[in-house]
């Protein structure tokens, strides 16, 4: 899951450099392209399941209106949908209830067939675009498919030269698989509120409908817990490099969750255990089998702690700790992370997982695990994340398989594919380089419903994106690490496998650069990606 030996530290003058001048690393290929005045209809990312382009463009103007139908849950995606749209084409664009036949049209409607939870139905044309959803999470998708269908300099927050065209044709979309996940280390290095939420923009505009957040680790504990006070103040006091750390109160945990559910995301907490929890054991004596609490951790070896699987006291630790934050979570699911936990036998390891797996149930959750999980015995319904690599042995990837076969869902995070701190190559600066180099094609071509031998693709849940921190310290960072290989993990997720396709693929995806540099974002300008000059 993550490095496996201690690795240098960027720091000085080198860290200024990244910080300031990363999106510089990697020249633009050869063969650039130029950006088309309309986008073609479905070339967006991820791909859409069914494109039928033909007609009219539809052009946004100082006359439309954005018009709803569905009560306030459609009201949140139009008003959200104006407030991205209004600074760039400086119209007033009024959300209003009144219908008509013309303008942008958002309709919930729960008779629409073939569309699920998240699926859309965007028809444009000489007097309208029109997103049809059963649900509001499938209409604010259709929006992000509207948002990139819209010339790049939509995204500016100042006024921009139009035309705002919509190219005409007919978009059907549905999502291949319900778990679409991105991971945010906030352990090793803490990110502020104002940085999740920037990371869950980013995320929404891609489809990604789970946000797990790794809330405790060694370094550091991020989650204010009432019955264990210490575990923040103390535990979260520091990160790697010994910097200031930080933690997330109860209003500020519960300010992140509402505002990822706004943009259709449902956060994940993970409490990492019965390893990867010096920063517990640090905070409270009791919960070491020797009663002396170890010194705070600033490093990055991994496998050194664990809880003491024989004292009761660990259980009520545990208890109390999922109680608190099930309580601030209405998501299905609680992550009891359980990977290298080398300090525990596998009979510890299995008493352990068979005492917590049942207090994640009685606070009517649902447990996910990293895939070690399936050394034990997984809780019925509960979801292994499996995060091995393509080297990893025969055995362990059998033993994964063999629960999946035998009920246990499983989230597809492989290291050596998307890992998003990984290094893109030997030149990169930020990131680890323990499972290799990954390049954006490396990221993007694989299929997760034949992944994995023997697992069943009944049993593949979706695909999750994870961030480790160890050299992560900034929103620049994260942008430059997570793009241009998120959306193509968003893509695994949401588009069908027949369009899977990375000479399609790239050619799109390429199209996103200048909509990153619009909203200001940074990224790695890979020269396996032909990017459109600036």
């Amino acid at each position: 899951m993550r490095q496996h030996s201690t690795l240098p530290r960027i720091l000085g003058t080198t860290l200024l450099v990244v910080a300031v001048g990363i999106s510089c690393v990697g020249a633009a290929p050869q063969g650039e392209t130029k950006a088309p005045s309309t986008v073609p209809l479905g070339q967006v990312v991820p791909a859409p399941a069914a494109v039928d382009p033909g007609g009219s463009p539809y052009e946004i103007t100082k006359k439309t209106r954005i018009r709803i139908e569905g009560g306030s849950r459609a009201r949140q995606v139009g008003d959200q949908l104006a407030e991205i749209l209004r600074p760039a084409t400086g119209y007033q664009l009024p959300v209003t209830p009144r219908r008509g036949r013309d303008g942008i049209r958002l309709s919930l409607d729960p008779r629409a067939k073939g569309l699920g939870e998240e699926g859309y139905r965007l028809t444009s044309g000489r007097r309208s675009v029109t997103i049809t959803a059963r649900e509001p999470a499938g209409l604010f998708h259709g929006a992000q498919t509207l948002r990139q269908q819209l010339p790049p300099r939509i995204e500016k927050e100042t006024r921009q030269k139009g035309p705002w065209k919509v190219a005409g044709g007919t978009i059907k979309d549905v999502p291949r698989f319900a778990y679409r996940g991105a991971m945010l280390d906030v352990s090793r290095h803490f990110f502020s509120v104002e940085k999740v939420k920037r990371y869950i923009d980013q995320l929404a505009l891609y489809k990604i409908n789970t946000l797990h957040l790794h809330l405790s680790d060694d370094q550091g504990w991020r989650i204010a817990i009432d019955s264990w006070p210490r575990l923040a103040t103390h535990g979260g006091s520091t990160q790697v490099g010994g910097g200031p750390g930080g933690y997330y109160t109860k209003d500020q945990y519960k300010d992140l969750v509402a505002y990822a559910a706004s943009r259709h995301l449902e956060v994940v907490p993970e409490i990492d255990m019965p390893g990867h929890t010096n920063a517990a054991l640090s905070s409270y004596a009791d919960l070491n089998c020797d009663g002396v609490a170890p010194p705070l951790y600033t490093g990055t070896e991994v496998g050194f702690s664990s809880l003491c699987v024989g004292k009761e006291i660990t259980y009520d630790f545990v208890d109390d700790v999922i109680r608190e934050i099930a309580e601030l979570t209405p998501g299905r699911y609680i992550h009891i992370g359980g990977d290298e936990a080398h300090q525990t036998t596998p009979e510890d390891y299995a008493t352990f997982m068979d005492r917590v797996q049942p207090i994640v149930a009685k606070y009517g959750k649902t447990v996910i695990g990293w895939h070690q999980l399936t050394g034990a015995t997984p809780a019925d319904g509960a979801i292994a994340q499996y995060w091995g690599l393509d080297r990893t042995s025969p055995e362990e990837k059998e033993r994964v398989a063999e629960a999946a076969r035998n009920g246990t869902g499983l989230v597809l995070s492989p290291a050596d594919r998307i890992y998003l701190d990984m290094k893109y190559n030997e030149d990169t600066e930020l990131g680890l380089g323990w499972a290799g180099f990954v390049e954006v094609k490396r990221s993007y071509d694989w299929d997760p419903g034949a992944y994995l031998p023997g697992a069943p693709a009944s049993a593949i849940r979706g695909v999750e994106a994870p961030l480790w921190s160890e050299t992560i310290e900034n929103s620049k960072h994260i942008e430059y690490m997570a793009f241009p290989r998120l959306p193509g993990v968003a893509e695994l997720g949401w588009s069908p496998a027949a369009t899977h396709d990375w000479d399609g693929y790239k050619v799109r995806l390429a199209a996103q650069g200048p909509r990153w540099d619009a909203l200001g974002m940074d990224y790695y300008r890979s020269p396996q990606v032909p990017w459109p000059a600036k």
